[in-house]
């Protein structure tokens, strides 16, 4: 019997994906170069990481105690810490293009400091993925940069 292909056994996401993610219209791949080339914008600035689960999360960093129950129930909120920005994304059409991957980088798509335009977008992204709701902006997600003892709002 086949078992259902494990983020371990999927070779890593190369390509550029327009896509809705759970907050508003993104690019998203597991290589930071090819978003950092299609953004114009230098590489060595870290992406958002979005997760499938807290597990997935889990084997990459740690997330200070007193703030695991938020982080777990949260839903459309950033999380800032040890220099890395996460998202986990529990469920949703964007969970389900998560989960065989266990990790993706996201962004906007847009260009770096620009609006959401469908034509730039479209014809910068390898693959366009649109569900029944389309691609459209959306609110941005709450931002919170957590240290060990306390959260600061950010957005």
């Amino acid at each position: 019997m086949d078992r259902p292909a494990s983020p371990s056994r999927l070779p890593g996401l190369t390509r550029l994906l327009l896509v809705q993610t759970d907050t508003t219209v993104g690019f998203v791949s597991q290589n930071a170069e090819l978003l950092a080339r299609a953004k114009s914008r230098p590489p060595s600035k870290p992406f958002l990481k979005t997760f499938a689960s807290m597990r997935a999360y889990k084997q990459t960093g740690r997330i200070p105690g007193r703030f695991k129950r938020e982080v777990r129930r949260s839903a459309k909120t950033t999380y800032l810490f040890g220099g890395q920005a996460f998202r986990i994304v529990p469920q949703g059409s964007y969970h389900q293009l998560l989960r065989p991957y266990g990790w993706l980088y996201s962004t906007s798509a847009n260009a770096a400091g620009g609006r959401y335009e469908p034509a730039y977008a479209a014809e910068t992204a390898d693959v366009v993925i649109e569900d029944a709701r389309g691609l459209y902006e959306d609110t941005p997600s709450t931002i919170y940069q957590l240290n060990h003892c306390k959260k600061r709002r950010i957005r």
